[in-house]
């Protein structure tokens, strides 16, 4: 490592936050880069420790201290070919990975880890900004055609890797943009939508094909999938929302996440949704109670904080967590802490170890939200964490707008799934081999459908495991990279 005393004498320094009054006001990015001097004094902090855990830590086995040496040295265009190399698409993960890379960084055991995550995003943009990301499609093709159906991350990056491998890719979308949750289940203020766009007109530009608006099973029978397609890729999400199953729950005015989100980036793209017959949902003058305390629960407060919302409350099942490691989340593994977002930063406020018992309301429409307090039990048979309810501990809150954000059961029921056979597990997840094939021969699945809802650097891991598969199935061997190795020069 070029500097030996830089994590000694430099303090970390994250990405610069707009002001919350500026930015409440609209669905810009939150965040700023710091100019490039400045991110390479924070890639000086990586240390020479000898064993980087931010290896492991990382799904992508990015290289990550090699990367920062480049960066503190000056060497942007060598660093970001060491970054692509093994990330299709730090844009993205840059912008919206929880960054466990620096959960294992070793720094983080005496000082705050270095800002992994933003020398990244720097480096992809500075490669976009010098000219160096451009079109390079395979000098051959091998004549196999795949179909990725969905176009998530995970679906993105395997449809990368197989183009580059020389096959025919073709990705089916059922919605009317490219992006999957990426672009409907991550807010513009996280992540604006012309960076996807960037992207996939790059994508296109090596040959792969985008159908949008295809409901593959309903719009394209599977009969005459395979028989169009050498084989398929499931990337389908994992976008079953988990339902909050309490009396009152059919009142209007109560919604899942996914439908609310999805609606704010329409409305950010301008489209018209009360034209199509779409009702809309907004917060704005009304109290409204968030359920769930996740990321995606983070994102709803975001946007109804921009929309005008008189009130916002959070509702988490679990007491608040520790703001520091504990003897039960040891280095250097991904702690589960308490976490400040800047949606939480811009108004709400967080109730702990609360649950919804009952929804009320007055002409059909939700007016009051019913909770007890709850405390940790004792474990359950099979050693999974129980709640009991709190004696006298009854509590109504006003609600007019109320949005269940508490994770995913898997990928949907669809015609698609029942038409190719594949089997589930008993969560509801797609089986698959060592080499993401499913029971169905030449049938695979990456990402969420594979994994269960999880980070979007996961779905980006999975569909590049995924392509290699694909590549031995049709080829009898595969050149591709496994996780942390390098893109070899494929067929140009």
């Amino acid at each position: 490592m070029g500097s030996l005393r830089g994590f000694i004498e430099i303090p970390r320094e994250n990405p610069e936050k707009r002001p919350v009054e500026e930015r409440v006001r609209d669905f810009r990015e939150v965040y700023r880069l710091l100019p490039d001097e400045r991110v390479q004094q924070q890639a000086a902090r990586c240390m020479d420790c000898g064993i980087p855990f931010c290896h492991s830590g990382c799904p992508l086995g990015n290289v990550i201290p090699e990367f920062n040496d480049l960066v503190y040295r000056n060497r942007w265009r060598d660093a970001y070919e060491r970054l692509r190399a093994t990330n299709n698409f730090p844009e993205f993960t840059g912008r919206v990975c929880p960054a466990p890379c620096e959960s294992a960084c070793v720094l983080g055991l005496i000082e705050p880890p270095v800002t992994i995550e933003q020398i990244e995003w720097a480096i992809i943009e500075r490669a976009f900004r010098e000219g160096w990301v451009k079109p390079e499609p395979p000098a051959r093709r091998t004549g196999k055609k795949v179909a990725v159906i969905g176009s998530g991350p995970a679906g993105l990056a395997c449809a990368d890797q197989l183009n580059r491998a020389g096959h025919w890719v073709t990705v089916f979308e059922r919605d009317d943009r490219i992006g999957g949750l990426l672009r409907y289940g991550v807010p513009d203020f996280k992540m604006e939508k012309w960076v996807i766009d960037r992207r996939v007109a790059i994508l296109e530009a090596e040959g792969i094909t985008f159908r949008t608006g295809v409901h593959v099973g309903r719009d394209y029978p599977v009969d005459q999938l395979r028989r169009d397609f050498d084989a398929i890729v499931l990337c389908t999400g994992a976008t079953q929302p988990r339902d909050v199953k309490v009396p009152g729950r059919e009142l209007a005015g109560i919604h899942f996440a996914w439908e609310y989100l999805w609606q704010a980036t329409k409305r950010v793209a301008r489209d018209d949704l009360e034209a199509a017959g779409i009702p809309i949902i907004d917060a704005a003058g009304k109290d409204v109670i968030v359920i769930g305390g996740g990321d995606t629960a983070s994102d709803c407060i975001g946007v109804a904080n921009r929309q005008g919302a008189r009130s916002i409350t959070n509702f988490h099942i679990w007491p608040a967590p520790p703001k520091e490691r504990t003897p039960e989340m040891p280095w250097p593994f991904h702690p589960h802490l308490l976490q400040v977002t800047t949606s939480h930063e811009e108004g709400c406020e967080r109730v702990w170890s609360v649950q919804t018992i009952a929804f009320e309301g007055r002409n059909g429409h939700v007016e009051r939200v019913i909770t007890v307090d709850v405390e940790p039990g004792p474990p359950g048979p099979d050693g999974r964490r129980m709640r009991r309810e709190v004696p006298g501990s009854r509590r109504e809150w006003p609600a007019d707008l109320v949005l269940i954000a508490i994770g995913y059961e898997g990928p949907e029921r669809s015609p698609l799934l029942e038409a190719l056979g594949v089997e589930l597990d008993e969560r509801g997840r797609v089986k698959a081999d060592e080499h993401f094939q499913t029971n169905v021969p030449g049938v695979f699945v990456a990402g969420d459908a594979h994994r269960g809802a999880s980070l979007v650097v996961w779905a980006i891991s999975e569909g590049r495991e995924a392509a290699r598969g694909v590549d031995q199935y049709l080829m009898d061997y595969t050149t591709l990279p496994t996780k942390g190795e390098g893109d070899l020069p494929l067929l140009r």
